[in-house]
């Protein structure tokens, strides 16, 4: 209990304010530097003098993609066939930034989905919910080493309800239990580390003393959820603050086909106070492109967070 109190302050103390300053140079010198000082030193409207700074590999790109899927059914009152008339409607917006030049690298990703479905005589319930938020500067060492600083953000938009267990009051059922909430989980991640980028799709990430805040900002959650854990932090606490022994994350990206992508991201992380204690997330997509403007998405998720269930969690969904 002593060390938890020793890390936690040597966290706010120490390495909080060392990650802002870092990310302050990430977000503020560097791209001043980047856009503003070379221009003043170097003139770019003469070719040669462009052609002399470029080197391979320079480049700006950015993609985003945002779609929806919508699904019905309904049926007459004799349909001897059985099912449950139904709607449902998600939406998805898939955004990427990348800004390379002169083995500097910044990368940011943008991923949110949300989605409900209603079944007749049941209210709505969401089926899908998710923030996600990605942004790492990063320096070559050499072709297939680099250094990176990175911050993560993860979240929901709305409550999350256990339709399994029902509030019970006065011995009146009164509605399911809300086991999640906007911010009540989310995890903010700041690291510093090394990468190894065997080829263009694939790269590993290593981080010790990666930073990690869970969230839960709903002081009451914590009597809703799984054994009253509250996703591992205090009770009466809104963050718990950890610092990991190390933090990896594995991310694949690849065209398998012209028409058909593959992208994952597995993610582990070992705290310093608990190493064998350890939380994995696999989140993996497949995109396969149908028409110019049509796309289908199967995405799955499957972790492991003892601090939220003793058993592995999994989850899929199909958009179109």
């Amino acid at each position: 209990m002593y060390l938890n109190s020793v890390v936690s302050d040597f966290s706010k103390r120490v390495i909080l304010p060392f990650l802002l300053g870092i990310l302050w140079v990430i977000c503020f010198a560097i791209p001043s530097f980047a856009q503003t000082d070379v221009r003043k030193l170097v003139d770019l409207s003469n070719n040669l003098h462009t052609g002399r700074l470029r080197i391979a590999g320079d480049t700006i790109w950015k993609k985003i993609e945002i779609g929806s899927n919508m699904n019905q059914s309904s049926f007459s009152n004799n349909w001897t066939g059985g099912g449950v008339a139904s709607t449902g409607i998600g939406v998805f917006l898939n955004s990427t930034y990348v800004y390379k030049r002169s083995g500097n690298s910044w990368r940011n990703d943008l991923n949110m989905q949300y989605g409900f479905s209603k079944n007749k005589d049941q209210g709505s319930r969401k089926s899908l919910d998710r923030i996600f938020f990605d942004s790492k500067y990063s320096r070559d060492l050499n072709s297939k080493w680099v250094v990176f600083v990175n911050i993560n953000f993860q979240s929901q938009f709305s409550s999350g309800y256990d339709y399994t267990q029902m509030i019970v009051s006065d011995s009146i059922k009164t509605g399911p239990k809300r086991v999640s909430g906007m911010f009540s989980p989310a995890y903010f991640v700041q690291s510093l580390g090394i990468e190894y980028k065997p080829t263009d799709y694939f790269y590993v990430d290593l981080a010790p003393g990666a930073f990690r805040q869970t969230i839960v900002w709903d002081r009451n959650l914590y009597m809703n959820t799984p054994d009253q854990k509250n996703y591992g932090v205090p009770i009466g606490k809104r963050i718990k603050y950890e610092l990991a022994l190390l933090q990896l994350v594995a991310n694949y990206n690849r065209n398998i086909t012209t028409k058909i992508n593959l992208k994952s991201r597995y993610q582990l992380y070992s705290s310093l106070l608990d190493p064998l204690k350890m939380d994995h997330r696999l989140d993996a997509t497949i995109t396969a492109q149908v028409h110019k403007y049509v796309n289908v998405n199967v995405n799955m998720i499957v972790t492991y967070d003892d601090d939220q269930d003793s058993n592995i969690q999994f989850a899929q969904g199909l958009n179109l």
